[in-house]
């Protein structure tokens, strides 16, 4: 009975997906394929107020809704944007919230730009409230060419804060051992295991790059606002404000609705001007490449780095992550073609494995050694990992607020052992082997044998990441040690250290790719980036079992429809193999 019951749950599933989810696709690609007229007089709708990527996600079927939208979506549209007669305006809504800096750096400046094209730009606030970067929101808003508050609203952006959880204390009442090896102090990650309260060297770093970050915030408000700095500066931190004494400030331009800012803007278009929505404008644009032209290879990398690629369980699901199998196939690829004469690598990560980082930057290299400059542009971070997959590209750019460096290491384990026993549950370890084979019980804190083990295996990986750096940025070893220490540096910071080369966003770093290939003129830039295709992720979607494989080819089958056969075939080829089998004919007998 319990097998039936699987099998039959097996069964539905297949048939949903095979009568949702092939439509689903099929009406996808027809969407696609054609291209949504844009009104002859259109005033483009940009809202931030949903979560922020910096990228697209890789699978199709996980743009579906309307969750989020891409920096570098936002940034590619407007540059389209600047040049179609058809555009004649942007409304931009803003977060309620902070905005992550290097990405509010890149958005303000593709608004600085799309206004210099000689369209009107305005930003609408309801409100902006304490919790995360609240300045990069207002500087957002500052870059447009006025910046309206709802009448009431709240402006309180008085300053930059964050706060960190320190378990020490927790961890010893309920005897939990974690147990972390750093390099150097300054790599701060593990801290909130670690102590009660910041380090000195955690606060040193803290207020530095929160300074930095700060600072580049009002100085980028002001200019806009075409203010001084420091009197900004005063005026903001004396605040909260409504929007009614904001307007008295001359911290905003005008108090008005949404509905008014709409019209505004609509009066400005001309006779008939309708409002669009940007992603329905962004959605709309067919890439065109002449077959054989030069071209500027886009490889884009968002989240932690991990070995392997990527067989994630649910296409559906946006989870950025860069693996490492999938990037570095993705630079050998723009490595072998002939018309892609320099790549872009655009970064944005924490970090992750060391060994996965190492397979990204050896493809990297390998890309410079056939003459193809390699240049990162990073955005809100490239740190640990994510600087040392850039360490020895031809060229880095960087935001001034990006959160760059964390040159160092960090590993170990938690010792649950005793607090564990508190609860009734024992563990025991059985191993052969030497002394280093048990050295990760989950039980036990290192033995002094084991511990100094793990602390060489860190100085060697410590040490690598030195030497890369020295070499990719021409600095000699004893600098890179000085600079390094696992701190976090901003852009403008690193840039001053030596760590990245020019400050800007993504299309300075399509610039100094083109300089350094020696490309004039327009370029056509040929996005490389690891993606699925629809069909993948509906095969990806479609192996939920092996009962629900056979029941989509019956289905097939009955529905006569060769396309969804044909579809079938491989998702039964790929069920097949993930079950290590091997398939010598194209189409599986069935």
């Amino acid at each position: 009975m319990k097998q039936f019951l699987i099998t039959a749950a097996g069964v539905f599933a297949g048939l949903m997906i095979f009568l949702v989810g092939v439509p689903l696709i099929l009406v996808s690609l027809a969407l696609g394929a054609t291209t949504t007229p844009v009104p002859s007089r259109a005033v483009l709708e940009l809202d931030l107020r949903n979560n922020l990527t910096d990228q697209a996600p890789q699978s199709p079927l996980a743009g579906f809704g309307r969750g989020s939208v891409a920096v570098m979506t936002i940034v590619e549209t407007l540059r389209r944007a600047e040049t179609d007669s058809h555009v004649k305006g942007l409304l931009v809504r803003l977060p309620e919230g902070g905005m992550e800096p290097g990405m509010a750096d890149e958005i303000r400046q593709a608004l600085k730009r799309f206004r210099a094209s000689g369209k009107p730009v305005i930003a609408h606030s309801q409100g902006l409230y304490p919790g995360g970067v609240v300045t990069s929101t207002y500087m957002v808003g500052a870059a447009s060419g006025e910046l309206w508050m709802q009448p009431g609203a709240s402006l309180q952006v008085t300053g930059l804060a964050t706060e960190d959880l320190f378990l020490k204390r927790f961890f010893d009442k309920y005897g939990v051992t974690p147990q972390y090896e750093q390099r150097q102090e300054y790599k701060n990650a593990v801290n909130t295991f670690l102590y009660s309260d910041y380090t000195p060297e955690h606060r040193e770093a803290t207020l530095s790059w929160m300074t930095s970050v700060y600072g580049a915030g009002l100085a980028a408000a002001a200019a806009d606002r075409k203010t001084d700095a420091a009197a900004l500066q005063r005026t903001l931190e004396a605040g909260p404000y409504v929007a009614e004494d904001a307007l008295r400030l001359k911290l905003i331009d005008r108090v008005g609705q949404v509905r008014e800012a709409e019209q505004a803007l609509l009066a400005k278009a001309g006779d008939n001007a309708e409002m669009v929505e940007f992603r329905d404008y962004a959605g709309g644009r067919t890439e065109r490449r002449a077959r054989g032209s030069d071209s500027i290879a886009l490889i884009e990398a968002e989240g932690p780095i991990l070995t392997g690629r990527d067989e994630g369980a649910s296409p559906f699901v946006s989870n950025a992550a860069i693996y490492s199998d999938d990037l570095a196939d993705a630079i050998q690829r723009a490595t072998r073609a002939k018309s892609v004469k320099a790549i872009v690598l655009r970064v944005n990560s924490p970090g992750g494995s060391d060994t996965a980082s190492e397979q990204i930057l050896d493809a990297v290299r390998a890309a410079k050694a056939k003459g193809k400059p390699v240049v990162v542009s990073m955005s809100s971070y490239a740190a640990s990992g994510g600087y040392w997959i850039a360490s020895e590209a031809s060229a880095i750019v960087a935001q001034p607020t990006t959160l760059t460096g964390s040159i160092g290491v960090f590993g170990g384990k938690f010792a649950l052992g005793d607090a564990l026993a508190r609860f009734g549950v024992d563990v025991r370890q059985t191993d052969v082997g030497g002394p280093y084979t048990g050295a990760f019980n989950l039980a036990e804190p290192f033995t002094a044998p084991q511990r100094a083990a793990f602390s060489r295996w860190m100085d060697r990986i410590y040490a690598n990441f030195l030497e890369r750096v020295a070499r990719g940025r021409n600095l000699p070893p004893e600098r890179v040690a000085e600079i390094a220490r696992g701190r976090v540096w901003t852009g403008a910071q690193a840039r001053e250290l030596g760590l990245v080369d020019e400050l800007g966003g993504f299309y300075q770093a399509v610039e100094r790719a083109k300089a350094l290939a020696g490309l004039e003129g327009e370029v056509q830039i040929r996005r490389m980036t690891p993606m699925e295709s629809p069909l993948e992720a509906l095969e990806r979607a479609m192996g939920v079992s092996a009962a629900s494989v056979r029941t989509l080819a019956a289905a097939a089958w009955v529905f006569g429809d060769p396309r969804a056969e044909g579809l079938l075939d491989r998702a039964v080829e790929a069920r097949l193999r993930s079950e290590g089998a091997t398939v010598l004919a194209p189409t599986p007998i069935r």
